[in-house]
């Protein structure tokens, strides 16, 4: 039987499909980025992103188109992370201001909606690149609006596939049009992780069997036809909802966090694990709550124990509180966020994406009044973003991304808050950050402000050491998996085996005539003697500079070097 038009229940589980067949390929995706890098996040990113809308989708109880989307365009929007991921959203938010308004979608519509979505997403990058997911979201737009011009009657049967066929042509063309990507051999990552989400979707209109079921939390109750649909023992995965409160008493650093949801995440879901000075605040959903004890065992004393059995009766109160208890910090560490301040009506506020204990600090010394946790290996999503904001209590607040992968999430933001000043200063790097926060002065205008802290950042160079995760050529440089990079501003500066001369070599290559500070910013896998080592030599290279050297405790990279 042919289907020509897609009601809301059909629309859900194409959706639902779509973001499915993205999760599966995310890994794939994110080894698509260019630099060879070890955080290579554009598969997550646009997971996650759209991951938030489908939970909101599936959670419905009266599924219309009108209803639908809504929660797809809230989702994605609040949800998205990443440049990748907010262009996913705004292309969702544009399709979704086309189809609220139809019972049903045909071929004149899904049309309509392509070319809503492209413009809706061209929009809002400032600067549109070509060779990039717009450019494959605009060539599908182009040939649905093409394949209708050539037959007014033509069905979805035919539409559809053949708008894909065209995504993925235009895909496979953007290394023609980005010459980085095609002096690395990759296609771009977030058009392949369009064209993903393109696949999944046709699946579904296909009838192809495709798991786009969505975990829902106890208490929650949808299902992609929008029928009300209560778990029950069959649907639910991890059946004793556990929590515990562990009293430290090891050491208990980021890295350890991180390893223990690891182990959380391979026995259960729903997880939330909240850090505060010595205690640990742990909800997870597992079969075997014996195995999150032991582990847990291993860095302290339990207290607080609890554990319900979800196919007896349903815990909606325990899993608000869990979500109370987590309020402000999103599910499964993808970022924290630290309030730095009391909570004082003010004229101005900070609010500053950080990663490692040391650059916190440093953060916190120069008043910055609340921290998200995150950066280059976890982007914060634009709700990590609003909650930040939430609860700086100032009437102007500047937000300082850190990272350019940031700036358009906290850009969404910004447009979203409609209570407070928000100003995003577009700093692209953590030195960056520093620097902006330096040249604030009280006494000037918010705009004032914003005008000589973006003239400050702008003389701000910045290199990043770490190592190569596979092999590839790029910026002319044969680069091997393992070997020690110097990432710029713009480009990869400088490889080797070794730390110390890689550093070196990227410092030569950011020192001009008119440089007169340089920063060094150690990490976590670097001891205080190696990094006093690099110092000494970068004294005795550039006596004309002032050198400064701080511990930074950030993850991945083994320094961070700035040159002002």
């Amino acid at each position: 039987m042919s289907t020509n038009t897609i009601d809301a229940s059909l629309c859900a589980r194409m959706f639902l499909a779509g973001a499915k067949n993205l999760e599966s390929k995310k890994e794939w995706i994110n080894e698509l980025n260019v630099f060879p890098v070890p955080d290579g996040d554009t598969g997550t990113n646009m997971t996650l992103t759209i991951m938030s809308a489908a939970k909101e989708v599936a959670a419905l109880e009266e599924l219309t188109m009108d209803t639908f989307a809504k929660a797809v365009s809230s989702g994605s929007l609040r949800g998205a992370r990443g440049n990748s991921g907010v262009i996913l959203s705004q292309l969702l938010r544009g399709f979704t201001k086309v189809i609220r308004s139809e019972s049903e979608i045909n071929a004149a519509v899904l049309a309509s909606s392509f070319q809503k979505a492209v413009e809706t997403a061209y929009k809002a990058v400032m600067k549109p690149k070509e060779g990039t997911i717009l450019t494959v979201a605009r060539g599908a737009a182009d040939r649905a609006v093409e394949l209708l011009e050539e037959n007014p009657d033509i069905g979805l049967e035919a539409l559809i596939p053949d708008v894909i066929a065209r995504a993925e042509e235009v895909l496979n063309k953007t290394p023609e049009m980005l010459p980085v990507l095609k002096e690395a051999g990759v296609v771009d990552s977030g058009g392949q992780g369009l064209l993903q989400v393109l696949k999944g979707a046709y699946d579904a209109f296909l009838g192809k069997e495709t798991d786009y079921e969505m975990e829902l939390q106890p208490g929650e109750t949808a299902s992609a036809a929008g029928k009300q649909a209560e778990p029950v023992e069959a649907e639910i995965r991890f059946g004793y909802c556990t929590e515990f409160i562990i009293m430290l008493e090891k050491e208990y650093t980021h890295e350890t966090e991180l390893d223990f949801k690891a182990f959380l995440e391979s026995i259960g879901d729903s997880i939330v694990v909240v850090s505060d000075d010595d205690i640990v605040k742990v909800h997870v959903h597992t079969n075997d709550p014996g195995l999150a004890i032991q582990r847990a065992l291993t860095y302290g004393s339990l207290t607080s124990m609890k554990i319900d059995n979800m196919r007896e009766e349903h815990h909606e109160k325990v899993i608000k509180e869990a979500e109370r208890q987590a309020a402000g910090t999103p599910s499964e560490g993808e970022s924290r966020e630290t309030p730095v301040a009391a909570a004082e009506l003010k004229e101005t506020g900070f609010i500053s994406v950080s990663i490692g204990d040391g650059i916190a600090d440093i953060f916190r010394d120069l008043g910055v009044d609340y921290l998200i946790e995150g950066g280059q290996t976890m982007n914060p999503s634009t709700e990590d973003m609003l909650n930040a904001i939430e609860k700086v209590n100032a009437k102007n607040i500047f937000i300082l991304p850190n990272n350019k992968n940031i700036i358009l999430a906290a850009n969404q933001a910004r447009d979203l808050t409609e209570d407070k000043n928000i100003i995003v200063v577009p700093t692209k790097t953590v030195p960056q950050g520093i620097t902006a926060v330096i040249n604030f002065v009280p006494e000037k205008s918010p705009e004032e402000n914003a005008a000589v802290m973006e003239e400050e950042i702008a003389r701000v160079k910045t290199g990043q050491l770490t190592y190569a995760v596979r092999d590839t050529h790029i910026d002319d440089k044969t680069i091997q998996a393992g070997d020690i990079m110097g990432v710029g501003d713009h480009s990869i500066l400088a490889v080797g085996k070794d730390i110390l001369p890689v550093a070196e070599e990227t410092v030569a290559l950011m020192v001009d005539e008119e440089t007169e500070l340089i920063s060094i910013y150690y990490g976590e896998d670097i001891s205080e003697d190696e990094a006093s080592a690099l110092r000494d030599k970068i004294e005795e290279q550039y006596p004309e500079c002032d050198v400064e050297l701080n511990y930074g405790g950030q993850p991945i990279y083994y320094y961070i070097i700035s040159a002002e």
